[in-house]
């Protein structure tokens, strides 16, 4: 059995009610829920709420909603590891357990189905591995970086790369908020996902866009916007 959880609480704070909020014409949940059927991998497709009406719109766009997600797993510092854990309980509570558990965000709109059918392969393939998920490189070398001081002033934060040539730093890959796939067993034990036990499935960065702020979510609608024209 594969399962597919889709967290999506209803206490977002920068951009309110951000997992139903209308992009390009759907709320936005409704992508990653349409991503995860069109994916053909998944026994059960369940959102993990808080909230009503997050659940009614998920219930619409054709998720399943077995369970309200507790108050503690709701808030601003929980992760989705123990959110993911939490469903998968609940679930087998009534149900086999699967021997595969995809988290997908709620807020990612790019995601496909091709890349959510490929991750499965990839991770099923792999025995000796626990996690697969999207990653996406950084457009500039993270080596190069600065930050600002508190006199308003620059400093860099690896000056120890000063003299090194652009093309000769590592390339930096970042975590791209689509999907993560998961053995069961690693959810259940809460296994850290960024390790040696994580394969990635690199996406370019034309459809990678984080979506926390109103200027992020106006960037990914333009884009999105591009991509489907």
């Amino acid at each position: 059995m594969k399962l597919a959880v889709i967290p999506a609480r209803g206490g977002s704070k920068r951009i309110p009610r951000k997992n139903i909020k209308d992009f390009c014409g759907k709320p936005m949940i409704a992508w990653s829920i349409e991503a995860a059927i069109a994916g053909q991998c998944f026994d059960k497709i369940i959102v993990s709420t808080d909230d009503n009406e997050i659940a009614d719109v998920a219930r619409k766009w054709g998720a399943e909603v077995p369970f309200v997600r507790p108050r503690e797993l709701a808030d601003d510092f929980t992760g989705i590891v123990p959110v993911v854990a939490h469903a998968i309980k609940q679930l087998t509570a009534s149900d086999h357990e699967p021997e595969y558990t995809c988290c997908i965000f709620a807020t990612a709109p790019f995601v496909s189905a091709e890349d959510i059918a490929n991750g499965f392969d990839t991770l099923r393939k792999k025995k000796d591995a626990d996690y697969c998920f999207a990653v996406t490189n950084y457009a500039f070398p993270i080596q190069r970086a600065i930050r600002i001081t508190s006199q308003k002033r620059v400093q860099m934060l690896h000056p120890e790369e000063y003299e090194t040539r652009s093309q000769d730093l590592e390339e930096a890959y970042h975590d791209a908020g689509q999907f993560y796939w998961g053995k069961t067993s690693a959810w259940l034990s809460e296994k850290p996902m960024f390790s040696d036990d994580s394969i990635p499935i690199v996406l370019p960065r034309h459809r990678v866009q984080d979506i926390d702020t109103p200027e992020d979510w106006r960037r990914a609608e333009l884009m999105f916007k591009a991509l489907h024209h």
